[in-house]
């Protein structure tokens, strides 16, 4: 088992404890946040550790690191944080649950973190530091670039681009053969079937409340 520290203090950062510990090679022994966002010394009953000195307790090759942090910014402070830790020199871990369908000859960049019922087809591929949620649909021959965040549900067709620093919204669905601009940001259950432009925000119509109550529906 490699030791593995944890970037985050948040829900994320609970779950991918979560994840790692039961469904991977890692063990993890710590985690970590940047000193001004210390709270307290010990989160999930581990150490926790500033990340400025991080390296006089577990020295880069001693031990692995994972960032658990959300898609704030459009993935910007993920990837501030994944420039700093490789600076530093510490190698990236990735997470593909064991429950994921990943049938790509081409493995996922590093921080990857892919949860269960993920079905991703031949020849796609995935960059660096990407989040896929569980139950997601990545169509063959499709390319989701670094520094992403897909959520739950999502359907991405065959032969499409993912430009970087787009979010992508609970049942959000692409048709064939588009491309996310760089920055694109899908709101939930939003179709798209052409390309976007960059730094534009889509979402899908609002419901309509009809003048009824349900108990005067016959179903």
């Amino acid at each position: 088992m490699k030791p593995l520290i944890i970037f985050g203090l948040g829900d994320i950062a609970q779950i991918a404890k979560y994840y790692f510990e039961t469904d991977s090679e890692y063990t993890p022994v710590a985690f970590t946040v940047e000193s001004a966002y210390m709270s307290n010394d010990t989160f999930e009953e581990l150490p926790v550790l500033p990340f400025e000195s991080i390296s006089e307790t577990y020295k880069p090759g001693e031990v692995d690191v994972f960032i658990a942090v959300s898609y704030a910014d459009m993935n910007r402070l993920r990837e501030r944080i994944f420039h700093s830790i490789k600076k530093k020199g510490y190698t990236l871990a990735s997470y593909i649950s064991s429950a994921c369908t990943y049938r790509s000859q081409f493995p996922p960049g590093e921080n990857a973190f892919i949860f269960e019922d993920n079905t991703i087809q031949p020849f796609v591929r995935i960059g660096d530091n990407v989040t896929l949620w569980s139950g997601n649909h990545i169509g063959h021959h499709s390319t989701i670039a670094s520094h992403n965040f897909v959520s739950s549900h999502v359907v991405i067709s065959g032969h499409c681009q993912i430009n970087s620093h787009c979010f992508l919204g609970v049942n959000a669905t692409l048709a064939h053969k588009v491309e996310l601009a760089k920055g694109t940001l899908l709101g939930a259950g939003v179709v798209i079937s052409k390309n976007t432009e960059e730094n534009g925000v889509y979402v899908a119509a609002r419901p309509t409340k009809l003048p009824k109550k349900s108990s005067d529906i016959k179903l």
